[in-house]
């Protein structure tokens, strides 16, 4: 037999329990989500950056970038004629994708430098703010 002190949780009680656990998290989620996006975009930017890199090597050992047909694929498999290939120039064997899993774009030559590299940010569209801004390789 029980007695008054070994009986569980109230119905009011948990009830209390949960509209506490939901008002934390309407406060605390926003601000995380918040800092989520930025984590992307400077993903996006290191991802940029280590890319260029293996371009940039590339070039050092071929005398020409990839062409945009050749693309980053170049930079883990032997172009057509290419005596001088001495890759893959990335330490996994496969071109990353950006952070929202899209192929970053590749253009060379470049409108802005010997190539362009450049991702659309979150919402896939040319401009934006946060972390729907394109990032670019020659910023």
């Amino acid at each position: 037999m029980m007695t008054r002190n070994e009986r569980g949780f109230s119905l009011i009680e948990l009830l209390v329990v949960l509209v506490i656990l939901g008002l934390l998290a309407g406060v605390v989620a926003p601000q995380v989500m918040k800092h989520v996006g930025k984590a992307k975009s400077d993903s996006a930017r290191l991802q940029i950056g280590d890319l260029g890199a293996a371009i940039d090597l590339y070039y050092l050992e071929m005398g020409d970038y990839p062409t945009t047909a050749q693309g980053l694929a170049a930079l883990i498999a032997a172009p057509a004629n290419a005596s001088n290939w001495n890759g893959p120039y990335l330490k996994k064997k496969k071109v990353p994708k950006d952070p929202w899993n899209r192929d970053f774009i590749y253009k060379s030559p470049g409108d802005n430098g010997d190539y362009d590299l450049s991702t659309l940010g979150k919402d896939n569209q040319q401009g934006g703010i946060k972390e729907d801004k394109d990032i670019f390789s020659w910023e």
